[in-house]
């Protein structure tokens, strides 16, 4: 199954030094967005754009698409 992975946000996150609390606490992202991300299902497109404008960062620093292994 092709899937879209957030491991690059964690790694973002860490570089940009924002925590998932200062996300929720100083930005208003949600909690369920982050639960959301957490287990890899899907995001809207509004989220994506703020995590990008918080993080100062590419749609690339955020997700990453997997292929299906063949």
């Amino acid at each position: 199954m092709c899937m879209i992975v957030y491991d690059r946000l964690w790694e973002t996150m860490k570089r940009k030094g924002v925590s998932q609390y200062k996300l929720i606490k100083e930005y208003g992202v949600s909690s369920g967005q982050l639960d959301r991300i957490r287990k890899g299902d899907n995001i809207n497109m509004y989220t994506l754009n703020t995590l990008c404008k918080i993080l100062d960062c590419a749609v690339e620093d955020i997700i990453e698409y997997k292929p299906d292994k063949e």
